[in-house]
C-alpha cells in the first residue's frame, strides 16, 4: 500500500465494485483524464495490485441452493498429505475456496451443491477418494448476512 496514492486507492475501490467500468467512466469517477487512468490501471495490474477481472455470479439461478462450510482434519500433518489434499482439492469446481487454518481442523473450504443428494455424493467419491483426509465436519449455510469480495482499501 505503501506505493498507492489516494487516487490508486480510488481507482481501486471503483473496480472492486464495477470492473466493467471503461475508461472514461473510471476517470469521471476519480477526477482524472482517461490517459492517467489508464496509465495507472495497468500500472496496478502490473504490479499485481489487480489478479484479474470476473463475473460475480448468483449461484441460486444455476442451481446451487447449498453453500457447505466443510472442515477437514488431515491423518496426519506432514507436508505430504498437506499437498495432496491442497492439489485434489484445487480440481474440484465445487470449492471455491479453501483454507489451511488453525485449530481442531487442518483446512476449511466453502462447497456449492445442488441439494443433499450432491452433497452425499461429494462427500462420498469426491473427498472418500482423498486417503489423507482423518475427518470432517459440515456447517449447512442457512442464509447470507454478509457477501463481499471487496478488499478494505484505507
Amino acid at each position: 500500500m505503501a506505493n498507492l496514492d489516494t487516487t490508486d486507492q480510488q481507482i481501486l475501490k471503483e473496480l472492486q465494485q464495477n470492473s466493467k467500468l471503461s475508461t472514461k467512466e473510471l476517470a469521471s469517477l476519480v477526477n482524472l483524464t482517461p490517459t492517467p487512468v489508464f496509465e495507472r490501471q495497468k500500472r496496478l495490474e502490473k504490479e499485481g495490485y489487480i489478479k484479474k477481472y470476473v463475473a460475480v455470479l448468483d449461484p441460486e439461478k444455476l442451481g446451487y441452493g447449498i453453500i457447505v462450510l466443510c472442515s477437514v482434519k488431515l491423518k496426519q500433518h506432514t507436508r505430504e498429505n498437506g499437498n495432496q489434499f491442497m492439489s485434489v482439492i484445487n480440481q474440484m469446481d465445487q470449492v471455491t475456496e479453501c483454507y489451511n487454518i488453525s485449530g481442531e481442523y487442518d483446512f476449511m473450504m466453502k462447497v456449492y451443491v445442488r441439494d443433499m443428494k450432491d452433497y452425499q455424493d461429494f462427500v462420498m467419491n469426491k473427498l472418500g477418494s482423498i486417503d489423507c483426509i482423518g475427518g470432517l465436519q459440515s456447517i449447512f449455510v442457512i442464509g447470507e448476512a454478509k457477501h463481499s469480495n471487496c478488499i478494505p482499501i484505507k
